[in-house]
């Protein structure tokens, strides 16, 4: 028997030491610690440090993906991906009921708080430039099942919002049409449950459509996304400056003044009017496909975060200067406002048609997101590997993206808009909460060199203290001196922390995260405050889905790597896998 050093273990019955081949490739070859950032995305692909092992990862996808999209491709989809029609929706009901004429400093709130987990994300992205977004910066921090949790949960919510994005496309195309019946477009019948009884055809046709575009080309989508994205805009510049040519100042301030409902209005109103800027994730899935991704990636994320925030803000400011706060439609507040100020009845026709450009731009991103989301499980093991492949002509994920455009558009048929509703925006806010907290584990722990304990105690306590001052608000906001005890913990336990603790890695040849721990740690308080605020049936939705991903990996996931990486590490020592005969081995398809 061979000797291995500490190791005196009885060989298994393939010959190797039963302390299974992935612990005996790190004995015989020894991960070597990073001296170039350019080197994560190796380990982010593969657990032992080669690139060999990376190169292998990638070709269980059959092709690469193709290098084709520049730093205007990713602002183009960023914004296109948040500029749907939720701020046709939701600006309305924000105004009237919870945050007055502030709503603009809703939306600007809410603008930080997404810049801020953008931020995270940048850095990430530019580090490790793989297709997986926050399941690869998951996977590679804290390990394979807290990526796998987050991505799982990632996709998910791609499918359901995508499948609420294309049934709110029916109704507002049925606007732009003078239709003012929501159903009217949509065929019911009798035998099907309540809320589940309006087949939405226009829906499945649209997401179809998609599907087969982005099997096509990325670059071509992405074109595409390019142009529905300028009219876009142009779209939103008519509204600001048609809104502030018709709107006066005294609006602002009558009849209850500019914030009516106080501080708590404003942070109640930005809670809800987040959710209008989720889609930026979708431009860090998109890395092995850019060109240059050291310098297209933060101007793609970030930049995409500032143009939303300075448009959802003025277009709020708009509405908010044309008509009264008390008076703005909750359904429909751009168009109604147009109509009652200055007697433009054809602006209803004119937003529905612009909205519904809106939703099949934002739709294109988010299904271009989903399918590599997904690829990249499946390239780790914890998905069937017939998902990761790519296309070979196109450079597409191309089973991945049939997978999930089926799944969107099943649920898109029978599912009503309210429903869906209800049970999204919680794994989206946990994956950017982890992606936090993975951040300032990224800089401050080195495996080997200092003990990660301090890192995880402060993230344990800033956790607690940022649900502390979270629920207080959400169950008895008057309380301030309890709010001011739990925000001023966080604030001291941070600082104890930057004085305390040193910063493992300070990257300077690519983009990074200034003023470590600051912009993470806020991102940490931010979102843990914005997940309070969702309604029970999220929770319960949460649960549920945990529960599923959870024993799918258990029966499923930890098998498929686990041999997945016997049989390719056990190529790579050489004698590791049983043979079929003396001079050839099986070749499995990994």
């Amino acid at each position: 028997m061979p000797n291995y050093g500490q190791y005196s273990l009885p060989p298994n019955k393939h010959g190797l030491l039963s302390i299974s081949t992935p612990q005996l490739l790190l004995h015989q070859h020894p991960p070597r610690p990073l001296s170039n950032p350019a080197q994560a995305p190796e380990a982010a692909a593969c657990h032992v440090d080669s690139g060999a092992g990376a190169k292998r990862v990638r070709e269980r996808s059959g092709a690469s993906m193709k290098r084709k999209l520049e730093w205007y491709d990713l602002v183009a989809l960023g914004v296109g991906g948040m500029l749907g029609a939720g701020v046709f929706v939701t600006t309305g009901d924000v105004a009237r009921d919870i945050s007055g004429p502030a709503v603009f400093v809703s939306y600007f709130v809410a603008g930080v708080s997404a810049l801020l987990s953008s931020l995270c994300y940048t850095e990430f992205s530019v580090h490790i430039p793989v297709a997986g977004g926050a399941f690869s910066y998951l996977r590679v921090t804290f390990g394979e099942f807290v990526g796998y949790f987050g991505g799982a949960n990632l996709v998910m919510e791609y499918v359901l919002s995508n499948a609420a994005v294309a049934r709110s496309f029916t109704e507002y195309l049925a606007g732009a049409f003078g239709s003012n019946k929501p159903n009217s477009w949509r065929i019911e019948v009798d035998g099907l449950a309540k809320g589940y009884n309006a087949l939405d055809l226009p829906a499945v046709f649209l997401i179809l459509l998609l599907t087969l575009c982005l099997c096509h080309s990325t670059k071509e989508s992405s074109l595409l996304n390019l142009v529905m994205t300028v009219f876009h805009l142009l779209f939103f510049g008519f509204i600001i400056v048609a809104g502030f040519w018709n709107g006066s100042p005294k609006n602002l301030k009558e009849p209850h003044g500019l914030a009516p409902f106080g501080v708590r209005g404003v942070l109640d109103g930005a809670a809800i009017v987040y959710f209008s800027y989720i889609g930026y994730d979708s431009v860090s899935t998109m890395a092995e496909e850019i060109r240059n991704p050291t310098k297209s990636l933060p101007i793609g994320i970030a930049g995409s975060v500032l143009i939303v925030s300075v448009l959802y803000s003025l277009m709020a400011l708009a509405l908010c200067s044309m008509i009264p706060y008390n008076e703005i439609s909750e359904n429909a507040p751009f168009s109604s406002a147009f109509e009652k100020k200055v007697g433009w009845k054809w602006a209803s026709n004119v937003v529905g048609a612009g909205a519904s450009m809106g939703i099949v731009a934002s739709l294109l991103v988010a299904m271009l997101g989903q399918a590599r989301y997904l690829c990249v499980i499946a390239r780790a093991r914890l998905m069937p590997s017939c998902l990761a492949k790519v296309h070979p002509s196109t450079g597409t994920p191309t089973n991945a993206t049939i997978f999930l455009g089926l799944c969107t558009a099943a649920v898109a048929l029978f599912t009503d808009l309210e429903i869906v509703l209800e049970m999204i925006s919680i794994g989206t806010l946990l994956v950017f909460y982890l992606v936090a907290n993975a951040l300032i584990y990224h800089r401050y722990v080195n495996l080997g060199a200092n003990r990660p304990l301090p890192v995880l105690l402060f993230l344990l306590l800033l956790t607690s203290t940022s649900l502390g001052f979270s629920l207080t608000w959400k169950l008895n906001g008057k309380q301030w001196w309890v709010l001011a005890l739990f925000g001023g913990t966080s604030i001291l336990i941070t600082i104890l922390f930057h004085c305390a603790v040193p910063c493992y890695r300070h990257p300077s040849s690519e983009w990074s995260v200034p003023l470590m721990p600051w912009p993470a740690a806020a991102s940490v308080f931010l979102n843990v405050f914005l997940i309070t605020s969702l309604k029970k049936k999220s929770f319960l939705r949460f649960g549920l889905w945990s529960a599923v991903i959870i024993l799918f990996y258990v029966l499923y996931g930890v098998h498929s790597t686990y041999y997945a990486e016997e049989v390719e590490m056990g190529n790579e020592i050489g004698g590791g896998i049983p043979t079929t005969t003396s001079q050839e081995q099986p070749k499995i398809d990994v």
